[in-house]
């Protein structure tokens, strides 16, 4: 996966919580079979900036763990593609995550368990979002991310 990450943060993210941002992702693609050249951004910032991020595209003014911006792809709009194979080889966006590292550490204390396996939790509850998700639909929909959610994590060895 071709995985932009942007710190925005005043205190800087860690190349570890980058890397294992990178490595869970990666797994979550695979996880979902996703075409290696599958292209998307993480953005870390702190509460003011994701707070500015709700209120702006929300409707919400308060500070938020994570926020996903799909990029969908309308099929009227489709270029039009010379043969499947050439369609294969052209990487396709899926969109970007926003993730606080300041909610990120006092959802992690408040739950009781490490800054990672939260870091972990959001992003993979993102990155589920930009590749059509949704648990806001219904009950069984937010069963199924969530089981999904929980079964990626858990297998990449992210558990609580």
């Amino acid at each position: 996966m071709d995985l932009a990450l942007i710190d925005q943060t005043e205190a800087g993210v860690s190349q570890f919580h980058q890397d294992l941002v990178r490595a869970t992702l990666n797994y979550a693609g695979s996880y979902l079979d996703l075409p290696d050249n599958t292209e998307m951004s993480v953005t870390f910032m702190n509460n003011d900036a994701i707070q500015a991020y709700n209120r702006d595209y929300r409707g919400k003014d308060k500070p938020t763990d994570v926020i996903s911006f799909a990029i969908e792809e309308d099929g009227d709009d489709s270029p039009v593609l010379p043969d499947e194979e050439m369609a294969e080889e052209i990487a396709k966006n899926i969109g970007d995550i926003l993730v606080s590292v300041d909610i990120i550490a006092s959802q992690a204390e408040y739950l009781g368990h490490s800054f990672e396996r939260e870091l972990g939790f959001l992003v993979v509850h993102g990155f589920l979002h930009l590749n059509g998700y949704d648990h806001m639909l219904g009950d069984a929909e937010e069963k199924e991310m969530f089981d999904l959610q929980r079964k990626i994590l858990d297998d990449y060895g992210l558990t609580r």
